[in-house]
């Protein structure tokens, strides 16, 4: 056969084996032992660090090559984790086993905070050193207190800081390197530090943001960081002004 006649087909059969290696899996989400399709299920391709939701009615699609590894998650369900065969999937989600209440000795840090808070009002202090404008009216005696009083004060900048606590730890929890591992694929602790250090986000894109949106954020900052974050950021360039001789670097004269 020529030459000329081969190249076509060469080029056809590349373009094959390319859309079989690189396919769209799909399937539906299900509650364990029961028919009923269960919507809004996180799925990760482990392999390319694809994301995806399942709509309202368990259906999901996801580009995926026949082997990888698909984690299917949702809050109070345990983490499913199937291979892709190239078929259809079908995936059980089985809900996680709530124990009876339990005491833990110790506490929490908005324990701890709620604690000083209330020692402070046993003191004395009965607003957070943040007096209501009635309150002059209805206990003149108790409104200037609040208002002028070293202990009020004290609770007013304990306030401020027990509540920058609490909206760090909510960070934290949600934004770790657990997470950061299975968006990233990153598996160096040294460089998942460094991307943390990079990029985070603030409690107030938290309180909007749902565990798939945190995740697409996750990605998109991660692909930034890989193109920009490895170079220091270029300092800005400082002209000198025309009393010191005009633009240009500032020269310093010796005394």
């Amino acid at each position: 056969m020529p030459v000329k006649c081969l190249l076509p087909l060469l080029l056809l059969l590349t373009l094959f084996t390319a859309n079989v290696a690189a396919q769209q899996a799909t399937g539906v989400t299900y509650r364990k032992i029961s028919n009923t399709r269960m919507g809004n299920v996180l799925v990760t391709n482990l392999n390319n660090h694809e994301i995806r939701m399942s709509d309202e009615a368990g259906n999901f699609m996801i580009k995926a090559s026949a082997g990888d590894s698909l984690e299917f998650s949702k809050t109070d369900y345990t983490p499913q984790r199937q291979a892709y065969n190239g078929y259809a999937m079908v995936v059980y989600m089985q809900p996680e086993l709530k124990l009876g209440e339990v005491r833990v000795v110790g506490q929490t840090k908005r324990q701890e905070l709620a604690e000083v808070m209330g020692s402070y009002r046993k003191q004395g202090t009965f607003y957070n050193g943040k007096p209501p404008a009635l309150s002059f009216l209805t206990n003149p005696i108790t409104g200037v207190y609040e208002l002028f009083g070293k202990t009020p004060n004290r609770a007013k900048h304990f306030a401020q800081f027990a509540k920058k606590e609490l909206e760090l730890s909510e960070v934290d929890r949600r934004y770790n390197r657990t997470i950061v591992k299975r968006v990233t694929g990153m598996t160096d602790s040294t460089e998942v530090q460094r991307f943390m250090e990079y990029w985070k986000p603030s409690y107030e894109d938290l309180k909007i943001w749902a565990e798939y949106d945190l995740m697409k954020h996750i990605q998109s900052n991660y692909t930034y960081f890989k193109k920009n974050g490895n170079r220091a950021p270029e300092l800005p360039k400082i002209n000198a002004p025309a009393s010191l001789g005009g633009p240009g670097p500032i020269k310093i004269k010796k005394p």
